[in-house]
Formats: structure tokens, C-alpha cells, sequence
């Protein structure tokens, strides 16, 4: 099997529900998805940033005993690593306080090798941060050209609206460099202004020809080709937190991939069936998520599932 690269920014979540603390773990939408991703045997290796201080040591351990590799992630001396305090409302979705840190230079370290058995995640804000702006492009430009599979989540929320203006342009150039994109309803409204899976098929294919996977929350998941369209439902469920739902669903799709040995040049090939199969594990790994204050499915999801 091929090794996923995850590639975006390490935080630690202290979880509050009606004003009380009620959770505190290592967070970050890459590390989130690369957790599950570790917890289901899958081999990934976390490109990221952290301080030099106890909370990145417990960072790390963390990942070390989840199965995610850290030796592409930077530890800053002297400064300490993110902060994100998340507050969930009456429907257990989060909205965030970030404290950060950061040197004048980042991401000063060698990037990985990937080749074409491989699968890069990247997204979110960290996708579109100026300061890392061109050594992440860079990356994604050599992965590309390496032929890894690449699955970009825009991950864009009503918070940064304000930044739209400067960093479209990056989103574009992300979506164009991707061969799947998975995103939600709420991103692709914020961004473009639109309102289906339908029309946003239509920006994901003038820029580059790939797949798009459009979640939409409660209503289910839309799958979206040059060829194909189809609608997966999902099961109803009261949610303890959504926090790390979507990363769980980018898990799931990966885990699914890497674990049949489909690389890039197939999986514009795959059938009706095949997707269906691919989306059920995303559908799995988010709904799994949701039932706990973890970022990450629980360890025993895939004994479950396979029992």
C-alpha cells in the first residue's frame, strides 16, 4: 500500500459545551484526518508545525501511539505550539478562538518524496496562509508531477468571509492542482455563491477535469463526475460534536482508496459500485466521529465493522 501525506497545521482543542471545558486533544483538520487514518492502518506522514514545548511533546506522543509518523513535523524553538479553543452551540457544532505563534520563517525543513502509489490531503486555512503560501504550492506542484493522488478540502467557513477577496485566487489554484475535491455545501456557498452540487461540478471541472464530492450535512452526500452523478444518504444520528466530522469523512475516503491500491490514473476508471463503496466508508468514519468529543474515529470502528 501507498503512504498518505498529510500536509496542514497542528493545533491543541480545549472543548467547551455551555460554557464549561469538557475535552482537550490535539486538533487540526490534517491531524485529525491522519489519526483516523493511523487508527485503521493505514501509514501517513504528518507535514506540520509545532512550538518546543510540553504540548507539542504531547502531541507527539499522541501520534506516535496512533500510528501517524512525525518526522516531517517542524518544532520552532522557544515558541509555543497553537491553541484553539472550541465552542459548541445547541447543535454541537463549533465555532473557534485560535492563539498562535509562529516564526518569521516557516516550513524551513526538506519536504517529503512521494510517488505515484502515494495520496496527499491538503486544505483549510493552512491551504491558503500567506506566509507558507509558495513552499505549500510547491509541494503540491512536485507531488502532481510525481503522479500521487491528490484530495484537496477547501474547508472555507463563514469566520474568514472577510479574506475571500485575496485568497479565491488560491482556492482556484488548489482545485486545479487536486484530482478529487471534497467539500460542503457551506464551502462552496461562501466561495463561489453557489447553491448545488450541480453548479459547483461546474467550477471543479473547468479548472481541472477532477471528481467532486459535495457533503451536505443531514441531507447526504453528492458524487459528482464528467461521467457520473449519484446521491448517498446518510444515517440520522444525534451528535455529540461535529468537531473533526469532515476530516473523519476525508479519512474514510483515503483509507478506502489506499486500502485498494487505486491510484491516480485509475480512479477517473471506477464504476458506480466502486464509489458508492469509497463514500460508505467516508459516510462511516464522520458518523463514528460525531458520537464522541474525539476528532478521530474510535479504535474499535473497524473491529466493528468487520466483525
Amino acid at each position: 500500500m501507498g503512504t498518505v501525506f498529510a500536509i496542514g497545521e497542528t493545533v491543541f482543542d480545549i472543548i467547551f459545551s455551555k460554557s464549561v471545558p469538557v475535552a482537550a486533544k490535539p486538533g487540526g483538520s490534517m491531524l485529525n484526518t491522519s489519526v483516523s487514518l493511523g487508527r485503521s492502518g493505514i501509514h501517513v506522514e504528518l507535514i506540520s508545525e509545532t512550538g518546543d514545548d510540553e504540548t507539542a511533546r504531547i502531541i507527539s506522543d499522541f501520534l506516535t501511539e496512533n500510528g501517524v509518523s512525525t518526522r516531517y513535523i517542524q518544532r520552532y524553538k522557544n515558541l509555543k505550539t497553537a491553541i484553539a479553543l472550541a465552542f459548541l452551540d445547541k447543535n454541537n457544532n463549533a465555532h473557534y478562538s485560535f492563539y498562535k505563534q509562529f516564526p518569521a520563517e516557516r516550513l524551513t525543513s526538506d519536504f517529503p518524496d512521494v510517488t505515484e502509489n502515494d495520496a496527499v490531503l491538503f486544505g483549510s486555512s493552512y491551504a491558503i496562509t500567506k506566509e507558507i503560501r509558495d513552499k505549500l504550492k510547491g509541494f503540491i506542484s512536485h507531488t502532481r508531477q510525481q503522479g500521487a493522488l491528490i484530495l484537496y478540502d477547501p474547508n472555507f467557513r463563514t469566520p474568514h468571509l472577510n479574506e475571500l477577496e485575496m485568497v479565491r485566487p488560491w482556492i482556484l489554484e488548489n482545485i486545479s492542482m487536486s484530482d478529487i475535491v471534497r467539500g460542503s455545501d457551506e464551502d462552496f456557498l461562501n466561495i463561489f455563491g453557489v447553491k448545488n452540487s450541480t453548479e459547483a461540478f461546474g467550477i471543479i471541472n473547468r479548472l481541472g477535469k477532477g471528481v467532486l464530492i459535495y457533503t451536505r450535512n443531514r441531507m447526504g452526500v453528492d458524487f459528482v463526475s464528467e461521467t457520473m452523478r449519484m446521491e448517498v444518504t446518510v444515517p440520522e444520528l444525534i451528535p455529540v460534536s461535529t468537531i473533526g466530522a469532515g476530516d473523519a469523512f476525508n479519512g474514510g475516503i483515503l483509507y478506502s482508496l489506499i486500502s485498494k491500491k487505486i491510484v491516480k490514473k485509475e480512479v477517473i476508471k471506477l464504476s458506480r459500485m466502486d464509489w458508492k463503496d469509497i463514500l460508505g466508508w467516508g459516510i462511516r468514519f464522520s458518523s463514528d466521529v460525531c458520537l464522541s468529543y474525539d476528532n478521530y474515529i474510535s479504535k474499535d470502528l473497524l473491529n466493528r465493522i468487520n466483525s
